[in-house]
This record gives C-alpha cells, sequence and structure tokens, in this order.
C-alpha cells in the first residue's frame, strides 16, 4: 500500500462513515427515547434507497402500498384503544389525517409525479414522505403497546419487524438490486483523490444534518422534551411530558434518517431488498461502541466504522464484514469490566 492508496481508502471510509453516522444517531436516539434496540432502521435505508430508485425511473414504488396498509392499521389501533374510543371528533379527524390523509396525499402525488421523472429534490421529498411515516406507525402498532415491557421483549419486537419489512421489501421490489443516478455528476481534482459531487454532497448533508439534530436537541420545546424523556422517563411523565408522543416522535425522526441516508447511498452502490441488514448492523456497531447513549461518541464512532470496513476491504476483502463487527468485542469486553469496577465500589 503506498499513500496514494491510503487516501482512497481514507476517502471511502469517511464516506461510508458518514452514513453510519447517521444510522448510529437515529439508533441511539430511538434506544434512549422508547428501549428499543431499533433493529429495523436498516430496513428504511433500503425502502428509501429502492423507493428513491424506482421514483426516478419514473415508476410507482411499491412501498405506497406499505404506507397505506400500515396508515390503516395504526388508525384501526388507535381508534380501538381506550384513548380512541374516548376521543373527541376532532382528535379523530385529526387521527384520519395523520393515518389515512398523510398516505393518501403521498400517493396520489408519487402517481402523479414520477411518470415526469421529477428532479432529485423532488423524488427525494416524495420518498421522505412515503418512507418516513412508516416508522411512527410501525410503532403505533408494534411497540406502544410493549411500552412497559423488558427490552428483551421490544428486541424480539423489533426482529419480529425487521422480518416483516424484509420479506415485503422481497414481494414489492423484487430480488433485483436498484441504482439511481446521484444528485450531481460533477467532480473535483485534489491531488491525486478525485472527489465526486455525490460523496460532497453525502459529507455535506450529513454535517448539515448533525448540526441540524444539535439544534434541535438543544433549542427547541420538542427536542428538549426528547432529552427529558431519554435522561429520566418517570420524572418527564411527571411534568406533563407523554412518553407515547416523545416515542412517536423519535421514530419519525429515526424513519425520516433512515430513508434520506438510503437516497444518498443508492447512487453509489446497488441496493437490494435485504441490503439493509448489513448496512444497519454497522450504524449499531457504532451505536453500540457510543454505549447507545451518547450521541458524539457514535458519531465518531461511525467514522471508525466507516474507515476499518474500507481498510479491511483492501486487506482482507472476504472478511472486512466480520472486522468491522468483531469490533464490538472488546468494547463489550471493557464496559463489562467496568461495569464490574462500578457495581464494586458502590
Amino acid at each position: 500500500m503506498n499513500a496514494t492508496i491510503a487516501l482512497f481508502l481514507v476517502q471511502d471510509g469517511v464516506i461510508n462513515g458518514a452514513l453510519y453516522a447517521l444510522l448510529a444517531l437515529s439508533l441511539v436516539l430511538v434506544f434512549a427515547v422508547s428501549r428499543v434496540v431499533f433493529i429495523p432502521q436498516g430496513e428504511f435505508v433500503a425502502l428509501g434507497a429502492l423507493t428513491y430508485a424506482t421514483l426516478a425511473d419514473g415508476g410507482l414504488p411499491g412501498s405506497v402500498w406499505l404506507l397505506l396498509g400500515l396508515g390503516a392499521a395504526a388508525c384501526l389501533r388507535s381508534l380501538a384503544s381506550p384513548a380512541g374510543r374516548g376521543a373527541s371528533v376532532r382528535e379523530r379527524l385529526i387521527l384520519l389525517a395523520a393515518t389515512i390523509g398523510l398516505p393518501l396525499a403521498a400517493t396520489g402525488l408519487a402517481w402523479l409525479l414520477a411518470p415526469l421523472h421529477p428532479g432529485a429534490l423532488v423524488s427525494t421529498l416524495l420518498t421522505l414522505a412515503i418512507v418516513a411515516p412508516m416508522a411512527p406507525y410501525l410503532y403505533r402498532l408494534a411497540f406502544r403497546p410493549l411500552a412497559n415491557a423488558s427490552v428483551l421483549v421490544l428486541l424480539i419486537a423489533a426482529v419480529g419487524v425487521h422480518l416483516a419489512l424484509v420479506a415485503f421489501a422481497l414481494l414489492t421490489f423484487g430480488a433485483d438490486g436498484l441504482r439511481a443516478h446521484g444528485f450531481s455528476d460533477a467532480s473535483l481534482a485534489l491531488g491525486p483523490l478525485t472527489l465526486t459531487g455525490q460523496s460532497l454532497w453525502i459529507v455535506g448533508l450529513t454535517l448539515a444534518l448533525i448540526l441540524g439534530l444539535w439544534g434541535f436537541f438543544e433549542f427547541t420545546l420538542t427536542g428538549k422534551a426528547l432529552r427529558a424523556t431519554s435522561m429520566n422517563r418517570l420524572g418527564a411523565r411527571l411534568v406533563g411530558i407523554g412518553s407515547a408522543q416523545a416515542g412517536e416522535i423519535a421514530f419519525t425522526l429515526a424513519g425520516a434518517i433512515g430513508a434520506f441516508s438510503g437516497v444518498l447511498m443508492v447512487p453509489l452502490t446497488t441496493i437490494y431488498y435485504d441490503s439493509g441488514f448489513i448496512i444497519g448492523l454497522k450504524g449499531f456497531t457504532a451505536a453500540i461502541i457510543g454505549g447507545l447513549v451518547s450521541y458524539p461518541v457514535a458519531a465518531v464512532a461511525a467514522l471508525f466504522v466507516g474507515l476499518l470496513e474500507s481498510f479491511a476491504s483492501f486487506w482482507a476483502s472476504p472478511f472486512k464484514e466480520v472486522i468491522v463487527f468483531t469490533a464490538i468485542i472488546p468494547v463489550l469486553l471493557w464496559r463489562s469490566l467496568r461495569s464490574n469496577v462500578e457495581a464494586d465500589d458502590e
């Protein structure tokens, strides 16, 4: 390996690490607020990528049917709950607009605009409108009824949701992979490196989104409510912050981040119906290194995961996934030993 090859590997590692950072942040957010290890986060990446590629090709993505089905099921589930049975007419209208009206509007826009081959911006917005609402619908259906269950039960439910989404993606999009054009075909020569416009978009948008999330949690009332819920769920409820509403907001943000990550990723590589699992696991690896509680550590760990994957693909390509996932082991051992020491001190 020479310096030029090392620079290329660093470039690939930083780009992949930026995408993994988004996934890691969303996983930390969901776990901190709802105690759910959101394994299906990778499926939102795959659904976002496949939806965007289908829209860019002028077709109606099959994910709209999943959106409509989840919205209708979430609506029925909410109306059948004790709170839904006692809801006012205004509250029921708001529920219908959020679970029925929004999916119908997104499907109608996709049906009208997709044949016109909309540009990258319109396709991205449509993808977010189709894929992001699925996350809060899944929360209402699969996780909100288990809000008081143990983390293990929530993990089992997350695995079930993951398997269901993979099966639906295979049924809807088929076994063939999809790829789309990037946001920009421009390139920038920087010494021996050639930076593509898509890679610059990825890094720039990732940094902008991370800064936006920081501002959201630091300066908005909703963001502070999510922070309070993640720190002390009981204390947050005592001061009037609903844990269910906080969970829906956290899942919505995670769904939007996952879909947006898929949009950024699909120009770089071919995405298949089951690609999200491995991608999500790499984001999960970074989140684990951050202890599922620290956003900055998770973001830095994601860059480490991206660089480790890049260099492992050069030195030992058949074992790159094994090398990346093995990085969790020393972290878990260190945390285990540290936990025992704290317990002895207490």
